[in-house]
């Protein structure tokens, strides 16, 4: 899928963007939680996915992403591995693992979540300009 115009004109902003983004790193970390039996309250699920909101964050800012916030590839592919990546290198710091088998599962989680809703969005923006 390829980023084009109707995913630049879509009229999802940049904040609901970058809050969907947000909640889906939530729920790759409750997932998480939940896969390995850890408590799902909320700041056990906050102390998981802490380091993933930070990368999320920095790769907005990086990538100017409200720019295109509903791009799928120039956007959401490019914030996956800032992300993931980002994620990785502060739980590591923090005293967190970094299992390859975790980041694999991550990367690819994170880039169905990512880049997943933006494709549905740039389909639905396509199916209303058709209209």
């Amino acid at each position: 899928m390829t980023d084009s115009a109707p995913a630049r004109r879509s009229t999802l902003t940049w904040p609901w963007a970058a809050a969907i983004d947000a909640l889906l790193v939530l729920v790759f970390a409750t997932i998480g939680r939940a896969s390995h039996e850890h408590s799902l309250d909320v700041l056990g699920v906050l102390e998981t996915a802490w380091p993933f909101l930070v990368g999320l964050a920095v790769g907005w800012a990086v990538l100017r992403a409200w720019r295109a916030p509903v791009a799928p590839l120039r956007t959401g592919a490019l914030l996956v591995v800032i992300t993931v990546v980002l994620g990785m290198l502060l739980r590591v710091v923090s005293g967190g693992t970094t299992a390859v088998a975790f980041v694999i599962v991550a990367t690819v989680t994170l880039l169905v979540f990512l880049v997943g809703w933006r494709g549905i969005a740039l389909l639905v923006a396509r199916r209303r300009v058709r209209r």
